[in-house]
């Protein structure tokens, strides 16, 4: 199926097969898993190196996939209707940014890393602008840089120790990283289905960073078992229902319910780790959230236009 073409009666891009309401719920859900599975890492990464954590996540989460096909017979999940690179890139590109995830909310408390996390929407004007060409106009870069002065109240550079500006740097790549990672899942929608996508992730990323688990692994104790096994299923539900999202609904739909993530983070920092994000926090979070929202409604504005995919568009 074409890429659909945002038009003024379709300002979205969006496709006949589209389903936003669909798209909407998923992504809630996805989201609230994915802040379930960074607590969980969080808890896992006292006692366990992040390639370690990697490694489990992405087993356990495979298994519920491999019962249902060996067992229900759905040989169909196995089948791939689009170009494997694209689904095998996906995957190493997911992998590294589990990595990095993982990496930013062991070294920082986790409001903190999820504040860092939301500055994904920032990067997108920065990809179009440097790797397809596109014209950006003042309204999106005065609102990039105003996003970054929010990761700077964040960070608070300087009055911090080194171990926090590696938590810090770990989680502005992560958000790089994530910026990619809807517009693979957007092409990859259009012809496989979420089961199949997630499958192939969790595998490749099992093989992916398995050489290195001789040198990096931690036997789990009896005490891990719960955040071991919620770690996986969450993050098998997070990407089966990220991959549900964004099959169904344009990335300018899906994107907003991200920033839902920090009243969850919130909320787990306080209720498991006594850790309520400082004044700093909350105000470099209103900052990087609005931010991100300018340059998502600036994006819709000139998708409505027709102008949001053609290099040297005005703005």
């Amino acid at each position: 199926m074409a890429n659909a073409v945002p038009t003024a009666a379709n300002p979205n891009g969006a496709k006949s097969s589209d389903s936003p309401l669909l798209g909407m719920a998923a992504a809630m859900v996805a989201f609230f898993a994915l802040a379930v599975m960074t607590l969980c890492a969080k808890l896992l990464s006292e006692t366990h190196h992040v390639i370690d954590i990697a490694f489990w996540r992405n087993l356990i989460a495979l298994l519920p996939f491999a019962v249902t096909i060996m067992l229900l017979g759905r040989w169909d999940t196995l089948k791939i209707r689009s170009s494997p690179r694209v689904l095998i890139i996906r995957s190493l590109v997911g992998t590294l940014n589990l990595l990095l995830v993982f990496g930013a909310f062991s070294l920082l408390p986790m409001a903190n890393a999820t504040a860092l996390v939301f500055t994904s929407s920032l990067f997108t004007p920065i990809l179009g602008f440097f790797a397809l060409g596109e014209r950006v106009g003042p309204y999106r870069w005065g609102a990039v840089a105003v996003g970054f002065v929010g990761v700077l109240i964040v960070a608070q550079p300087g009055g911090e120790s080194g171990w926090n500006m590696l938590g810090v740097s770990m989680g502005l790549l992560a958000a790089f990283v994530v910026s990619t990672l809807g517009l693979m899942l957007r092409f990859l929608g259009r012809s496989e289905s979420p089961e199949t996508v997630t499958f192939y992730f969790l595998l490749i990323g099992a093989l992916m960073v398995t050489p290195a688990m001789p040198f990096v692994a931690t036997a789990p104790t009896v005490g891990e078992i719960i955040p071991l096994v919620g770690l996986g299923l969450s993050g098998a539900a997070m990407q089966l229902f990220m991959s549900v999202a964004f099959k169904y609904a344009p990335a300018a739909l899906v994107s907003p319910f991200n920033y839902t993530q920090i009243i969850w983070a919130t909320l787990f920092g306080w209720a498991v780790f006594d850790d309520w994000p400082t004044a700093n926090i909350l105000a470099g979070s209103a900052v990087i959230i609005a931010a991100s929202l300018i340059v998502l409604l600036r994006e819709r504005h000139l998708a409505r236009k027709g102008q949001l995919a053609r290099a040297g568009a005005g703005e």
